[in-house]
């Protein structure tokens, strides 16, 4: 065994199985441990198998999820196909199993995290189709991960019927394909496969862990199929003296249904219900030990006023008193994860997620507590989140919880304050109010917590903290929805937004949030040129004097303005001022910071006063995606490239389908010539964009500088049609008539977009790609337009 492959060095053999070898190994280059999955030497000339391993890369690579095995790289040195994964220091399920017995809790959760991970996977169009305890691995910490896609099928793609039951799983050179005691009916039959085949997999997977036997079973596989189609696993009550909560009970029943067509129709309908019965318990558990304590204090209480009425002068007898409570140190970080929407009433999510967006900027006001932000953790929104790894991964002292709740006209909300260190309540609180008095519950759910956080808050501060833009219910409601179309971030979601956004100013013309919310919609649909930048820009200008007229002190107006004066108008000094004044007046806006920095800074070369900036926008939201992604265009202009490209990839570690990562990785790689790398990550992009117009004019700029001058066409043909169906930049185009080496047509269209005032023209003086035009007069006078010559 070669003791090297490619950067990787071998360690010692972790296990082998039909797709190939793993070995544990070291990556010289980045000094961590991974695992090194191998197609053995002799199965290199088949091309059934090395079709299947190539599977198994292009499925696992597509996967980004914290319950799935990670996938580094996927090579081919000396005739050895590898792939590179995370190395997982734990044990497999099976050998958990074969210690002893598992608790019901351990059970759900690792039940639960598997679901969410085939949610994923399904997501993604995969079903995994080799789902056992032997795939599934325990890290040390509680964390599951889902091994081995390679059986991962695209559910795209055709699939032949089997002559015969038996070849579904064996194949030519004995490999097994899927495991017959946890297949589902239609897998073994031949037929076509979804996620609602991995669903009955992972029931089987449970019914296991709760009764220690498998649900379907024979001597010998045709034994065991004809058990997967034809019989029912025995009732849980004959294989297990465990009392098994009848919702568990009915959820396992659903996922075992032979026909599919009545089985849960997705991972995420199962999730659902696993993460409602966890909740459940979870709750029945703290009620019990309430109840608990709260009996042993009145024994306590009522013994010790006994003996005190009782006792003589002289006795000796005494009550132990109670043990001192644990002094706690004072909270100053806070995480308030996104609030979850229970119920049968799915309007309710805006509220859920308007109420968490709220509460975070009240309690961001107050000096002395650092608060994570929206965008840092809403990406827990969705998981079974545990408040003592959210503690340490954000490094926050306490998590608040809540969870949001329709009733005809009512509201109910239930928080709860969790101590990071520890996982203690510190306090928790129930409210139910008519819907109309919805901005009543954030007000008392903020105080509540303030009051909890044991810092000394002035007269002032208390007031910051429940502050009401509006006395206006429906007003109030708009500007939720608002927020929440604003924050999905696409052309229809914004126009979404936009309308939200008017009719709360229609409810409350004086709402200046309201206003404020009009202006970032407007900007952002400039900046993603959804319309006219010249449109967009002059009526998010408007809509932030608006607010700041009805509001000076509202430092998001003053971050609106400060956009609309860098990207259309190029007003440099009002520019400045005005983020400056939004930063003066909330020190906690990760967002006035991040713009301020890869915006205004980055553009009149500042740059170390941009990576200042950035990098506390990013202490503010250490899991910003956006701002994670921007220290490296910060580095990108200021020509530190190769630092460029770290922060590129460091983002791509928090999400690998990120597709501004992608872009402006590729457009670093080309700056160093390294044009293999750059297409790769710039074709990509397009995938993932489903085919953006910005990506298009950056991969066609590097294809040209590249050298495929036939494809550069080939692209700026594409964007020139979809012109005629909607809004396309000019600044696009010229990208690739500068990767063409074609400075008049570079110019003309260039010129365009400074009639149009698109965004990006304000990095003109720090974008590398231009630098081989800086001689050009016509150059320097389109610097000077833009306001940026020395």
């Amino acid at each position: 065994m070669a003791r090297q492959i490619s950067r990787y060095r071998i360690i010692s053999r972790l296990g082998a199985g039909g797709m190939g070898e793993v070995w544990l190994a070291e990556d010289t280059q980045l000094g961590r441990p991974i695992a090194l999955k191998l197609l053995p030497a002799r199965f290199a000339d088949d091309e059934d198998l090395v079709r299947r391993f190539e599977r198994e890369a292009r499925a696992a690579s597509a996967l980004n999820h914290p319950n799935i095995l990670t996938v580094y790289e996927v090579g081919q040195e000396d005739g050895i196909r590898f792939i590179a994964t995370e190395y997982i220091e734990g044990r497999t399920l099976r050998q958990r199993m074969n210690e002893g017995p598992i608790s019901l809790g351990e059970i759900i959760s690792i039940i639960t995290q598997v679901a969410a991970a085939l949610t994923a996977a399904a997501a993604a169009g995969l079903t995994h189709r080799d789902l056992k305890p032997e795939n599934i691995m325990l890290r040390h910490d509680g964390y599951v991960k889902v091994l081995d896609f390679g059986l991962a099928k695209l559910t795209e793609e055709p699939v032949s019927d089997s002559a015969a039951i038996l070849s579904n799983y064996e194949t030519a050179t004995g490999i097994l394909i899927g495991t017959p005691v946890y297949m589902s009916p239609e897998q073994a039959r031949g037929l076509k496969v979804d996620g609602r085949s991995d669903i009955f997999s992972l029931g089987s997977v449970l019914y296991e862990l709760l009764t220690g036997h498998k649900p379907f079973d024979g001597e010998t596989s045709a034994d065991i199929v004809a058990a997967v189609l034809y019989r029912d696993p025995l009732p849980l009550s004959s294989r297990t003296t465990e009392i098994i909560p009848d919702e568990l009970e009915r959820i396992l029943g659903r996922m075992l249904v032979k026909d599919r067509a009545e089985r849960y129709q997705s991972a995420q309908q199962l999730l659902d219900d696993l993460q409602r019965l966890r909740n459940r318990l979870t709750a029945e558990q703290r009620m019990e030990r309430t109840d608990e304590l709260a009996t042993r204090t009145f024994t306590e209480r009522d013994l010790r006023d006994t003996y005190a009425t009782r006792r003589k002068p002289g006795d000796a007898t005494q009550i132990n008193p109670a043990p001192k409570r644990r002094r706690r140190r004072a909270i100053n970080s806070l995480a308030v994860l996104p609030f979850i929407t229970t119920g049968s009433d799915s309007s309710a999510g805006y509220l859920s997620d308007g109420l968490t967006e709220s509460i975070i900027n009240n309690l961001s006001r107050l000096p002395r507590l650092r608060v994570m932000a929206r965008s840092t953790v809403f990406r827990y929104q969705g998981r079974m989140a545990d408040p003592l790894a959210v503690g340490r991964e954000l490094n926050v002292r306490a998590v608040l919880t809540g969870r949001v709740m329709l009733v005809e006209d009512r509201i109910i909300v239930r928080t709860e304050l969790v101590d990071a260190d520890d996982g203690a309540q510190l306090w928790s609180g129930q409210y139910s109010h008519p819907l109309a008095d919805v901005f009543v519950i954030e007000e008392e759910i903020s105080r509540g917590i303030s009051e909890q956080l044991r810092l000394r808050l002035t007269g002032e501060e208390k007031k910051r903290v429940v502050r009401r833009y509006t006395d206006n219910s429906d007003a109030y409601q708009a500007y939720l929805k608002g927020r929440f179309y604003w924050n999905q971030r696409t052309p229809q979601s914004l126009k979404k937004a936009i309308e939200a956004f008017e009719q709360a100013i229609a409810f409350d013309p004086n709402y200046a949030l309201a206003f404020a919310g009009l202006a970032d919609a407007y900007s952002v649909l400039g900046i993603y040129s959804a319309v006219s930048p010249r449109m967009a820009m002059a009526r998010a200008k408007a809509m932030a004097l608006r607010a700041i007229e009805i509001d000076e002190s509202l430092a998001e107006a003053h971050t609106a303005l400060a956009g609309a004066h860098v990207w259309f108008e190029w007003d440099w000094e009002a520019a400045e001022r005005e983020f400056k004044r939004a930063i003066e007046l909330n020190p906690a806006s990760a967002f006035a910071r991040h713009w301020y920095a890869s915006v205004y800074l980055t553009a009149t070369e500042q740059f170390d006063e941009a990576l200042h900036q950035e990098l506390q926008a990013r202490e503010l939201e250490p899991l910003s995606l956006v701002i994670n992604t921007h220290l490296g265009w910060i580095c990108y202009h200021a020509r530190r490239t190769d630092e460029a490209v770290a922060y590129y990839r460091q983002a791509l570690e928090l999400e690998a389908n990120f597709v501004p990562a992608h872009f402006y990785l590729g457009l670093a790689l080309a700056q160093q010539e390294q044009f293999d790398e750059a297409l790769a990550e710039l074709r990509l992009a397009l995938e993932l964009s489903g085919r953006g117009a910005m990506i298009i004019g950056g991969l066609g700029y590097v294809c040209a500088r590249a050298g495929r001058r036939d494809e550069a066409l080939t692209l700026l043909a594409e964007l020139h049609s979809a012109s005629s169906q909607k809004y396309i930049a000019p600044f696009y185009p010229a990208m690739i008539h500068l990767g063409l080496d074609d400075p008049d047509q570079t110019f003309a269209w260039l010129d365009k977009s400074y009639e149009e005032r698109f965004c990006w023209l304000v990095w003109l003086r720090t974008e590398p790609m231009y630098d081989g035009l800086r001689a050009d007069p016509r150059f320097a006078d389109l610097v000077r337009r833009v306001g940026l010559a020395n």
